[in-house]
């Protein structure tokens, strides 16, 4: 889908009354979502079998301390490059490709992630250790998200 029409459909349920917006045509599919604090909309692309985005609210009951916000890593961060599901070996019972202080290498599988029935080996795109694993195995990952810290 063109650039100018998408933010131009984004522009439009930002400015109505519209809360969901879905789009199909020959190049894909298009779901807008409004939703967050203050209306702030949110968007999602993919396949026709995408699921909406769910909004996240944190609330933190009266009288509770404010939520600790965690420090930015030190390292470097390989991220998810799909939406899919993390898993962190090669089958069920296998070894986990890497723990937490294995030294890896670049191109290196570290994980997979499964998106549509399709195995990805996800590859360590830098040289070092690693210093955190940050998702779950079997958890469900969106595209950008953290999943390994390599120092």
């Amino acid at each position: 889908m063109d650039l100018r029409k998408l933010k131009t459909l984004i522009d439009l349920v930002s400015d109505s009354n519209v809360s969901e917006l879905e789009i199909t045509e020959a190049e894909g599919k298009v779901r807008i979502v409004k939703g967050g604090y203050a209306g702030a909309p949110q968007y999602q692309m993919g396949a026709p079998a995408a699921a909406p985005l769910a909004a996240a609210h944190a609330t933190v009951p009266s009288g509770a301390a404010e939520p600790v916000v965690a420090a930015p890593p030190a390292g470097h961060i390989v991220k998810s490059p799909m939406v899919g599901t993390f898993y962190r070996s090669a089958s069920p019972g296998a070894k986990a490709f890497v723990e937490v202080g294995s030294a890896v290498k670049e191109g290196d599988t570290i994980c997979i992630v499964e998106a549509m029935k399709i195995l990805n080996e996800i590859e360590a795109d830098k040289t070092g250790t690693v210093t955190n694993i940050m998702c779950v195995n079997g958890q469900a990952v969106e595209y950008g998200q953290p999943m390994f810290e390599i120092s």
